[in-house]
């Protein structure tokens, strides 16, 4: 049974008072929200994944066993964890804020969830070249748009937007043929030519991008 967390305290989770009744496989987004802190937990409805987003974003993206997926900017990660529940693929989620790589990281352990791998750093600092596909959820637009803010704990600023878009896009330009990427509420600044839009879902707002 999945068990939620609790806020630290003293460096330690606190003993779990309440069973989540649902599988990562079949999981809703409130059950998932009560597997985290609450701090987490207010974050959920503008800044994590929906679930079944989630589920049918990772079976886009993972065409075998052991595809590597890379989150860009995965929170707590909540798509990691459920995609990797929904796939045989391997999930690796980069994130800037210490706070969010430590939940992700201590659920994944508090649980033994497999297959799945939190990074805590700059985007610019990851390899694309380990891995085969690719996901965003709207990574950087709290540079650009206040409301979208989830702290003050990193550096915001209009021309990271830019920055950091220019930047992904550009390693996505030496990514082979058949590469996938799924994005999530984006528009397509991230995805350079030579990527074609295969499909959408969820009123267009998942969109299924691979390179020619």
């Amino acid at each position: 049974m999945l068990q939620p967390m609790t806020e630290e305290r003293d460096g330690d989770a606190e003993t779990a008072l309440m069973l989540a009744e649902e599988s990562l496989e079949t999981i809703s987004d409130e059950a998932f929200d009560r597997l985290l802190p609450e701090s987490a937990q207010r974050k959920s409805g503008w800044h994590w994944t929906p679930a079944d987003v989630a589920r049918t974003a990772a079976r886009l993206l993972v065409t075998h066993p052991g595809t590597r997926v890379l989150d860009i900017g995965c929170g707590p990660g909540k798509f990691c964890i459920l995609g990797a529940a929904a796939t045989a693929g391997h999930f690796t989620g980069v994130e800037q804020r210490r706070n969010l790589v430590a939940i992700a990281n201590k659920l994944i352990r508090h649980h033994g969830l497999p297959r799945i791998e939190i990074i805590h750093a700059n985007i610019t600092e990851i390899a694309f070249s380990d891995y085969d596909a690719f996901y965003l959820f709207n990574p950087f637009e709290e540079n650009v748009i206040p409301e979208m803010k989830l702290d003050s704990t990193v550096e915001l600023l209009p021309g990271l937007f830019d920055h950091y878009t220019k930047h992904v896009r550009a390693q996505l330009e030496f990514a082979p043929a058949g590469t996938r990427v799924v994005t999530y509420w984006c528009g397509d600044e991230e995805i350079p030519e030579g990527f074609e839009l295969h499909l959408s879902r969820f009123d267009g707002n998942l969109r299924l991008w691979i390179k020619r």
